[in-house]
């Protein structure tokens, strides 16, 4: 039976997620969080990279299942998922993805499946060129590109939730007062 909680939080650049994910990491006691960001190869031959690190994730979360830690993490398969459904890899990852689902759907914690979003998409603009926002080198993110994310991820949330009961979905916005925000997760999560 399940005594920890695994929380996987996506969203698009500018959603909030480093604020988020740090809220929850500082709030709920004996949380890990990791942040990803998957492979940077989006050749034919990253699917194989992508593939072989998912599912040692995988295999890393069932070796910290009934351990008392709960395991909060910033992206993950869902990100290269939404990626690949948005062409921006020159290969498919769902099969992969339905696979991987399938495993995160079977670990013995309690899962929670978290999509930030903005209401006012006009905000992505102003959240992406803010003072002190992480710059990426190797990638370039505009708020075209934030949007089409969004989307994506609502809909993959949808999708979740039908076929998967046992896993928490919430999709939240947080262009919305921070305080609010907070109180929602609380709730949402059970601390």
């Amino acid at each position: 039976m399940a005594n920890s909680k695994l929380i996987v939080v996506e969203g698009a650049q500018g959603a909030g997620k480093t604020t988020i994910t740090d809220f929850i990491r500082h709030s709920l006691k004996y949380t890990n969080l990791y942040r990803l960001s998957g492979t940077s190869d989006s050749s034919p031959a990253g699917l194989a990279k992508s593939k072989e690190m998912y599912f040692d994730l995988l295999d890393y979360i069932k070796k910290l299942e009934n351990k008392s830690i709960n395991l909060l993490f910033d992206r993950t398969f869902f990100t290269e998922e939404n990626y690949c459904r948005l062409g921006k890899k020159e290969y498919s990852f769902t099969e992969v993805y339905d696979k991987l689902l399938d495993e995160f759907s079977k670990l013995d914690f309690e899962i929670y499946y978290i999509t930030l979003y903005l209401k006012d998409t006009k905000q992505y603009e102003k959240r992406l060129s803010r003072e002190g926002k992480a710059k990426v080198d190797y990638a370039k993110f505009g708020a075209e590109n934030s949007i089409e994310q969004q989307n994506t991820y609502l809909e993959m949330t949808e999708e979740i939730n039908k076929k998967y009961p046992n896993i928490k979905t919430i999709n939240i916005p947080t262009d919305q007062d921070l305080e609010v925000t907070k109180k929602v997760l609380k709730e949402f999560i059970g601390y």
